[in-house]
């Protein structure tokens, strides 16, 4: 999930046309035509998220991304509703993907506005109700082996076994029925026609939005200014390899957005420069590749020994979990490759080394 910044940026030359100009809580910014900036706090390391109210004309209003429910978050929300709507109701809301910061209010602001319509793509809505399901039930033998195999200590693995399920509490109840998007999917919004773009490897099926019109991109996180989205491996596809998935999404989102486009992140500020940055996140990746293998052809490693080679810093007790699932991701992905190898010990802990 978001929260945890997996690796430093690796500067681009980014523009950022609003400077250090950030709307207040429970205030908008108009952005571009018809679209409006908004921000809503966090209760984690990143402290905020970008969230999109649109114009759209006589219908109404779309929101892209919903925030976490907090009390905060939903008073800053009937705010910005009782100053800007103007008597137009939200008759649209969109989500780009499941993790809770993005979807969280979506059932809240769904009920707020009886008729609107709930827009998110099928793997997003499904694995989001999946994890729901996993609220007030016990940690899986699959999880605990997965955090064994891992080389976490027993105090690690108790603590994750204390909060597994919490994924459904970080939700207001979702939307019973959703419309469906889908890769290179056409709509209107603003005035203006817009693409779906699909990309995998942070979320199932991550939907960003483009305009080439008003030379805009909603990229949820996807495309992010200053750090780089967490790439995961999770208990319930261990031998998955998502860093492909995500590489091959860079380079499909490159292909598919103009250079000057105004890239709307879902975290940092509204910049320009897409096509750098994107450059600049395939190198961070193949240059943590190159240490990881370094590092393997050493001696063998576990997946808590390989931190300093993906990260280049000490992990905290509160990110192991993601960084455990993005050091596997990096991991997976040279198996794939057939440049590593692992074997497990009697204590069925994995040890990684090259092929």
């Amino acid at each position: 999930m978001d929260g945890f910044e997996g690796k430093t940026a690796g500067r681009a030359a980014l523009k950022y046309p609003h400077g250090d100009e950030t709307p207040a809580v429970g205030k908008t910014m108009k952005v571009a035509p018809g679209i409006h900036w908004v921000r809503m706090p966090l209760p984690f390391s990143l402290q905020c998220i970008n969230l999109w109210l649109i114009d759209d004309g006589p219908r109404g209003w779309t929101i892209v991304d919903t925030g976490m429910p907090l009390p905060e978050t939903k008073q800053a929300w009937r705010d910005i509703f009782s100053e800007l709507l103007g008597g137009r109701p939200v008759w649209r809301i969109i989500v780009t993907h499941m993790h809770p910061d993005h979807i969280g209010n979506a059932g809240w602001l769904y009920r707020k506005f009886p008729g609107a319509e709930f827009w998110i793509s099928r793997l997003e809505y499904i694995t989001s109700r999946m994890l729901v399901s996993d609220t007030g039930r016990d940690a899986p033998r699959e999880a605990i082996d997965f955090c064994k195999r891992a080389g976490w200590q027993p105090h690690h693995i108790d603590d994750y076994v204390a909060r597994f399920g919490r994924f459904g509490r970080a939700l207001s109840q979702l939307p019973d029925s959703y419309v469906r998007i889908e890769d290179h999917q056409n709509f209107e919004m603003a005035g203006q026609t817009w693409t779906v773009i699909i990309g995998n490897g942070h979320s199932p099926e991550h939907a960003c939005l483009y305009c080439p019109a008003l030379g805009v991109l909603i990229s949820g996180d996807q495309l992010l200014p200053r750090i780089s989205s967490n790439v995961s491996v999770f208990p319930t596809e261990p031998k998955a390899n998502p860093l492909a998935d995500w590489l091959n999404s860079c380079a499909k989102l490159k292909n598919a957005v103009a250079a000057n486009t105004l890239v709307l992140p879902a975290h940092n500020e509204p910049f320009f420069g897409a096509h750098d940055r994107l450059d600049h996140l395939i190198r961070g990746h193949e240059i943590a590749l190159k240490r990881l293998l370094q590092s393997v052809t050493q001696a063998p490693r576990r997946v808590v020994d390989i931190f300093p080679a993906i990260f280049g810093r000490a992990i905290n007790d509160d990110v192991l979990n993601m960084a455990t699932g993005e050091a596997l991701a990096h991991l997976n992905f040279l198996i794939g490759q057939g440049k590593v190898t692992f074997s497990e010990d009697a204590d069925g802990v994995s040890w990684y080394r090259a092929a």
